[in-house]
């Protein structure tokens, strides 16, 4: 197999896998479904193309910098009803989000398409952003060494040097997630498609 490393730093993330209606929560780490967003976004795929080969591969997530959660509380006016009736007034929200976090993402899969991902994030058809439109990347996405052909994804995960600010407070442990159907953990969080909202 061959691994592709993604840095996902900014300033506010958000990686909601249950966001429905006035509560839009965020995960601790990005989600899958919003890493093969972004690629799509990279890639200029559009919201009804099949998503399946991106889909199919494996992630990893290091999280060098965890951020801060942080909350924000929202109103819109003037809502139009799917029923046609008349707009809602004031629909209030509350959203989610990692505050100054980074992450060190790795995707695990075939080689050319890892390559042909990696070569649009250098140069995105679209914008990217960190789970939501207004969260856009601090740092590129982009590696320049991140294509790893004939990589171990623990072993480039392990392998990368630190992402934090500063290197001398690098932690003696950082928490990693992965993508195991044999886990513990079950998590709503396998794309199908971006078609439907």
């Amino acid at each position: 197999m061959s691994v592709l490393l993604l840095r996902l730093a900014g300033p506010m993330q958000s990686w909601g896998v249950q966001s429905r209606f006035r509560v839009r929560d965020t995960g601790l780490e990005p989600s899958k479904s919003g890493v093969i967003g972004l690629c799509c976004a990279a890639l200029g795929r559009s919201r009804e193309s099949p998503i399946a080969d991106l889909a199919a591969l494996r992630l990893a997530v290091r999280a060098d910098q965890e951020g801060a959660m942080a909350r924000d509380y929202h109103t819109a006016q003037n809502i139009l009803r799917a029923s046609g009736g008349p707009p809602k007034e004031t629909e209030p929200s509350t959203r989610y989000y990692l505050a100054d976090a980074k992450f060190l993402v790795g995707l695990e899969g075939d080689v050319g398409l890892l390559r042909e991902v990696h070569v649009a994030l250098r140069d995105p058809h679209w914008p990217l952003c960190l789970g939501r439109k207004a969260f856009v990347p601090g740092e590129p996405v982009w590696l320049c060494d991140g294509l790893l052909p004939e990589a171990d994804l623990a072993q480039a995960l392990a392998a990368y040097p630190w992402l934090g600010h500063d290197p001398r407070r690098r932690p003696e442990r950082v928490r990693v997630v992965w993508e195991d159907p044999d886990g513990a953990e079950v998590r709503p969080d396998q794309p199908v498609s971006f078609a439907e909202r």
